[in-house]
């Protein structure tokens, strides 16, 4: 449902059939999945709860919802099959907060909450419930069933985490705008019972993205802390670079076992990064670059970087091979860079303006090498191709960042290298 579309209730999704991309069924929703917030700001839709073939009840997150309707929700097709566990800071719609007594804040009178309404926000894949359907009044057979009104979300009282008083979740919430890296920092510095409490609460892709901003010693804490599926749900939703680096730090027995529990695709790609020497580029690269084939557009290249899950540093290029597309691929062609894209009409053959001059990286080039490269030819990211001539991956600058810098670089207060020195002595490298 884009801006400007007709509302949703929630109430209207109850039962209705999910389809993934090529029309079949895939299930039905049951419920839905929100997060409350702090004070009367609106919730954010996490996801849905959808019943699949014998009954399982699992987790199907927004960011996987391509359609939204009073009949129907399309997905992208790719489902996890674990059954859905409710988080501390989740609360379930249809379930927990319809039929609920509330106050209107204008003159306090309690009201009923007959359905709520959900939006998408604009120019992006977020989700928030933005109005509440309540009953003023009413009760009992023989009386009228009183007023019925929509408000808006803050026009209510008797939601809110803040009013609730639910530790880590009012926390959480309190932290909920700040980036993963800035996130990450507050858990470190959290006692351990705290940090333990704050990652259970945080949602999986949320959680996955704060433990690839952490020390090591945070993430083996934190994960080992974690029910085994759900920590195979997190390391799925971590990039595979990371998720390879943080499980090669596991004892053999436990490195084993999560990549048992994962979806076979996620753990194929994390074993193939395990098998590389870590400071290499096959033990530093990512698999899931943008891979398009020769025949794709401009248009189809643009509309691949525009997805915001990527980072800015593989959203910079595209990679073009010939089938298979996932990595590793049919033959390498080359790169196309974004500011190429740019400059060519939409309707351009990505294969007519790729770029073969520069040699890709083999796997097993060092990490003293590729940081060369890629300062070398300016580049913020690098194909990596095996002797086959297909593209295994791509290695990023932030990935070479982080094994470049120290391993207590976040304790670290950084000065300039000149600190304290005079002009003279800095001119002449004394």
């Amino acid at each position: 449902m884009a801006a400007g579309a007709p509302r949703i209730f929630v109430s209207h999704l109850a039962g209705v059939p999910v389809f993934d991309p090529n029309g079949d069924q895939v299930g039905r929703v049951r419920d839905l999945v929100a997060m409350l917030r702090v004070g009367r700001r609106p919730p954010r839709l996490l996801g849905l709860v959808v019943e699949v073939i014998g009954r399982r009840r699992i987790f199907l997150p927004m960011t996987r919802v391509t359609g939204v309707e009073s009949g129907h929700v399309i997905t992208t097709g790719v489902l996890n099959v674990r059954r859905f566990e409710q988080r501390p800071t989740e609360r379930l719609v249809l379930g927990e907060l319809l039929d609920r007594r509330v106050r209107l804040v204008e003159d306090g009178s309690e009201v009923t909450v007959l359905d709520v309404s959900i939006r998408q926000l604009p120019a992006r894949r977020e989700w928030e419930i933005d109005k509440v359907f309540v009953r003023r009044g009413g009760g009992g057979a023989l009386r009228r069933k009183g007023e019925t009104l929509t408000v808006d979300w803050s026009a209510v009282s008797g939601f809110s985490l803040e009013e609730e008083g639910q530790g880590a979740e009012s926390l959480l919430a309190t932290f909920e705008q700040l980036r993963a890296a800035d996130l990450a920092n507050v858990l470190h510095h959290l006692s351990p019972k705290r940090r333990a409490e704050v990652a259970a609460a945080l949602h999986d892709d949320r959680l996955a993205d704060v433990l690839e901003e952490l020390p090591e010693d945070d993430q083996i804490e934190i994960l080992g802390k974690l029910k085994e599926e759900r920590a195979a749900d997190v390391l799925e939703a971590m990039d595979p670079d990371d998720a390879a680096d943080l499980l090669s730090e596991l004892p053999e027995a436990d490195k084993e076992r999560l990549l048992t529990l994962m979806r076979p695709d996620d753990a194929a790609d994390v074993r193939r990064l395990m098998a590389y020497e870590e400071r290499t580029a096959g033990g530093l690269m990512t698999t899931e670059p943008i891979v398009l084939r020769p025949d794709a557009t401009v248009a189809d290249a643009l509309a691949r970087v525009r997805q915001r899950d990527l980072s800015p540093a593989l959203a910079a290029q595209v990679y073009v091979c010939r089938p298979p597309d996932e990595t590793p691929t049919g033959k390498y062609l080359g790169t196309v860079h974004f500011q190429r894209l740019l400059r060519d009409p939409p309707f351009t053959l990505v294969s007519a303006i790729v770029d073969s001059d520069l040699e890709p990286l083999a796997p097993q080039t060092t990490l003293r090498d590729v940081t060369r490269h890629l300062a070398t030819y300016n580049l913020v990211a690098a194909p990596v191709v095996d002797d086959s001539g297909s593209l295994l991956g791509a290695v990023t600058v932030d990935d070479v960042l982080d094994h470049l810098l120290p391993e207590d670089w976040r304790e670290t207060e950084f000065e300039p290298e000149d600190s304290g020195r005079t002009g003279s002595e800095v001119a002449h490298g004394a």
